[in-house]
């Protein structure tokens, strides 16, 4: 009767070396987080970045006819398909955990059986997720308006995906470094979008000065921006293959301080 109490007994599930079904879950959370407000975090992102292309057709689209063998609304295009993927790469990751943290519900995070490495990926996945639907979503509105063309997919898909992990990893360590809402607009408007407006999404960086050029090469939105404009149109203003290991390197070290703050708990754990 004793063996018999004792196998009744619930016994702790074996997670294995990855605990894939915790990993998933938490995927899940963050695709389902923003796929329940489409409007808002896909169709929102399409609306704005159309006029952000009919205000720069409107402004500048008689007056600069041609950059980099393509017509300017060619060059514009990918660097508004670009922008608008990691701004929401960004805002998913960063909205997500600083909401946790400021309802205290950052716990059900924290609690169960995951890793820091999968607490990292799990989010990081979830950031590159948004940034990948919203750029698909942007791409197929704006090719009604603007021919776009496939130059090279490796370069289109390698700095897609990159760029929004890049940019998903900062959220999640803005929004772990943040403790309200202010820290986190601070991040936004005085790193984000400054690194992302002075990247050449709009122009050639080959038209600046030699100070603001040097600034530019040192910009990591840059090479992302940049490739992913040359799989499309044949036309880089760096060395494309230069940006496929900076784009690379960057995320490497921002994957790395995620994951430390989670394994940390730096500001996660009271």
């Amino acid at each position: 009767m004793k063996d018999v109490a004792d196998h009744s007994q619930p016994r702790p599930r074996q997670m294995g070396a990855v605990n894939w079904l915790g990993l998933w879950t938490l995927y899940m959370r963050e695709v389902r987080r923003f796929m329940k407000v489409h409007f808002q975090t896909i169709f929102a992102p399409v609306v704005t970045t159309l006029l952000f292309l009919a205000v720069f057709a409107l402004a500048l689209g008689r007056a600069v006819q041609q950059v980099g063998g393509v017509s300017f609304m060619e060059f514009l295009a990918p660097g508004l398909i670009m922008m608008a993927m990691v701004q929401n790469a960004f805002a998913n990751t960063s909205s997500s955990l600083i909401i946790s943290k400021v309802q205290g519900n950052i716990v059900d995070v924290l609690m169960p059986p995951l890793s820091p490495a999968e607490q990292t990926i799990g989010f990081a996945m979830g950031g590159v997720s948004r940034g990948v639907v919203v750029g698909v979503a942007v791409a197929i509105s704006m090719s009604i308006f603007v021919e776009l063309h496939l130059h090279n997919a490796f370069f289109i898909l390698y700095h897609g995906i990159m760029a929004s992990l890049m940019l998903s990893l900062l959220g999640m360590i803005g929004g772990i470094w943040a403790d309200k809402f202010d820290h986190m607009a601070a991040v936004t408007n005085f790193i984000i979008t400054p690194l992302s407006f002075l990247s050449g999404t709009f122009y050639s960086i080959e038209r600046l000065p030699d100070g603001f050029h040097a600034f530019a090469l040192a910009n990591p939105f840059f090479y992302m921006i940049d490739g992913f404009r040359y799989g499309f149109i044949g036309h880089a203003d760096g060395y494309p293959l230069t940006g496929v290991v900076v784009v690379g390197v960057v995320n490497l070290l921002l994957a790395g301080v995620a994951y430390w703050m989670f394994r940390a708990g730096y500001k996660l754990k009271a």
